[in-house]
């Protein structure tokens, strides 16, 4: 009778520790970019910023690592953080649209925008997603890269350094 119910632990204690990993690999993972908006960016103008994007495994495991063991990858959150000048006023920001793309590759996609951006927004501002795209091929490239397209209102006194943090939704590929 102990070995049966020793069994029974040890499965149970398996299954719900299955589970658990499961659940901490739906849910979402953030990749952050620093972005540089030059002073001398002229207003009402079409322009562009791109910086390699980082994420918390790449950084503690490696570059691409175990990214066969997701699927169905999808943006879930889209923010963007002025970080100098202090105070920084994101309604300087006109427009703004949010793409990314693998280092190895132009193909790109994009993720997240926001238009008509009030102009006292403060320093950081939400962007609203467009999560009908898998990007399962843009997060399995070795890097990542952000481009952010933007539309200034307002002409900048200093150049302006930008946090974009964008967070995906995932599920655990079990067919690997």
């Amino acid at each position: 009778m102990k070995k049966i119910l020793l069994s029974l632990t040890v499965i149970a204690s398996i299954m719900t520790g299955c589970a658990t990993v499961q659940s901490i690999v739906r849910s979402s993972f953030p990749y952050t970019a620093t972005l540089l908006v030059p002073g001398s960016s002229r207003i009402n103008t079409t322009l562009s910023s791109t910086s390699q994007a980082s994420s918390f495994d790449q950084i503690f495991t490696g570059q691409g690592s175990n990214t066969d063991a997701i699927k169905d990858v999808r943006i879930a959150s889209a923010r963007i953080d002025a970080t100098s000048p202090s105070g920084q006023n994101m309604g300087a920001f006109k427009t703004i649209r949010m793409y990314i793309s693998r280092g190895d590759s132009s193909s790109e996609v994009m993720v997240a925008s926001r238009d008509d951006i009030g102009t006292s927004v403060g320093s950081s501002i939400m962007l609203d997603i467009d999560n009908s795209k898998l990007l399962d091929d843009y997060i399995r490239g070795a890097t990542v890269r952000v481009r952010m397209e933007y539309i200034l209102r307002n002409s900048l006194t200093a150049d302006v350094s930008l946090k974009a943090s964008l967070g995906f939704s995932v599920a655990p590929n079990t067919n690997r």
